[in-house]
């Protein structure tokens, strides 16, 4: 089953709360030949497409109206995480939301998990899902006077459930430091799944 283009185009701009005029500075084209687009009058060009795309944040397959189904991760999660202080292991648990749009993950922490003097800020960052099965993204500490900064690297459960990997940025103990991230929809989970990840390390390679 499609759906045809132009409605793919009107849904997608009036879910991001853009008018056709902003939708088209965006890409480089008229508000005249947005509205053609999306009336069904015209369709634009390839290259045009992926323009049209990008600013939407979804796929050319999804623009072009064909079925697709991607994961939904966006709501309330806990994320754990492996890391240290004064060079002593410290698991730490803090509260999430994560916003959706298409590919892209807007993450941001609601609370800090453990007290400011043990190592706990608040951080924000996006993602980009792959395939439905991987998440690569960035972070960065939202106080002014922690300077944390890096990268994410996540698998995704085929349903969404949660996601493991592992961080690799800038901490206390030093400008390069990596360890176990885990983000599960409580608190218990996320904790439970750093455990079996630190396990399965011990045991062997392989993941």
């Amino acid at each position: 089953m499609t759906v045809e283009m132009g409605e793919t185009i009107k849904q997608k701009r009036e879910e991001q709360g853009l008018s056709q005029a902003a939708l088209a500075k965006l890409v480089g084209v008229e508000a005249r030949q947005m509205r053609r687009y999306e009336n069904g009058e015209s369709h634009p060009t390839l290259p045009v497409a992926v323009k049209v795309a990008t600013a939407l944040g979804i796929s050319v397959d999804e623009l072009a109206g064909l079925s697709t189904h991607r994961v939904d991760l966006s709501g309330h999660w806990w994320a754990s995480w492996q890391t240290s202080k004064d060079h002593e292991e410290v698991v730490t648990a803090q509260e999430v939301d994560i916003r959706q749009q298409g590919e892209q993950l807007r993450v941001e922490t609601t609370t800090r998990g453990i007290a400011v003097e043990d190592g706990g800020y608040h951080w924000k960052g996006e993602l980009r899902l792959w395939d439905n099965e991987v998440l690569i993204g960035w972070y960065a500490a939202e106080d002014g006077a922690v300077r944390s900064k890096g990268s994410f690297y996540f698998t995704v459960h085929p349903h969404g459930i949660h996601m493991i990997g592992r961080w690799v940025g800038m901490s206390y103990d030093g400008a390069i430091r990596t360890g176990w991230g885990a983000i599960g929809r409580t608190e218990e989970e996320a904790h439970s799944l750093i455990v079996q990840l630190k396990q399965e390390e011990q045991s062997g390679p392989d993941l």
